[in-house]
């Protein structure tokens, strides 16, 4: 199953994205945390490492199955005064990734119901009121970071890591996606009316000012948002 949808819902798909929007929107308004956007025209640096071949097969939704152009984005924020370490923060986070999303949002369902980090392999999906779902799998794996690939009927095609690096008395935290719109419908909301990115964007600076409460600590000067939009040919990947 793709993400593409009939003409004839797109109406309704765009009714219920406005809605999902105005939901992420209604918290986001009263942020107090001080956001610092960026965009800019990207280039071949943009571009992702291929997903691992022993991870790869025909139910993932790569760069080459998406529509219109690459959007490569990284939020980040600077928790100061941390109570946790970068491993000890990305294994909480690894073990209960519901406890940083915006619940009223997003809900993250996994395979393995016990609260034990993510595996390598690991097929989960990240459950959505608008009209679709957003199935991943794991496809990366360290003490301070991992990445999903999306699958098949995810919004997005391409992938999406989460990092936390040790910087002096501080952790920075990142957010790093290098992902298309999974269908020409999604390119219209995504890209065209911004209805979906605008979406991502609440959602993940949501995110990230929750991991700084995870860890303990407080946010520097808010939150980065950097966004770099490159327009590229993706030829087929064959799955291994």
């Amino acid at each position: 199953m793709t993400a593409d949808v009939s003409p004839a819902r797109i109406v309704p798909i765009v009714i219920r994205s406005a809605l999902g929007m105005a939901l992420v929107s209604w918290r986001y308004l009263w942020l107090t945390t001080p956001l610092h956007r960026r965009e800019e025209p990207g280039d071949e640096s943009d571009l992702p490492a291929d997903v691992p071949g022993d991870h790869l097969d025909e139910r993932c939704q790569q760069l080459c199955d998406g529509a219109g152009p690459l959007f490569h984005r990284h939020f980040s924020v600077v928790i100061d005064e941390p109570d946790l370490g970068a491993p000890e923060l990305m294994e909480m986070v690894m073990a209960d990734f519901n406890r940083a999303l915006p619940n009223e949002v997003a809900t993250f369902d996994r395979s393995h119901t016990q609260r034990s980090p993510l595996q390598l392999g690991e097929d989960c999906v990240v459950r959505m009121p608008g009209p679709w779902n957003g199935p991943v799998r794991v496809i990366g794996r360290a003490d301070t970071s991992f990445r999903f690939a999306t699958l098949r009927g995810h919004l997005e095609a391409g992938q999406i890591e989460f990092s936390a690096a040790p910087e002096e008395s501080a952790i920075v935290f990142e957010i790093e996606t290098w992902a298309r719109p999974g269908s020409r419908l999604v390119h219209l909301l995504y890209t065209r009316l911004r209805l979906a990115k605008e979406i991502q964007l609440n959602m993940w600076v949501r995110f990230c000012l929750q991991v700084a409460k995870m860890a303990g600590g407080r946010p520097r000067d808010g939150v980065r948002i950097h966004t770099r939009e490159l327009i590229h040919h993706f030829p087929a990947t064959t799955p291994g």
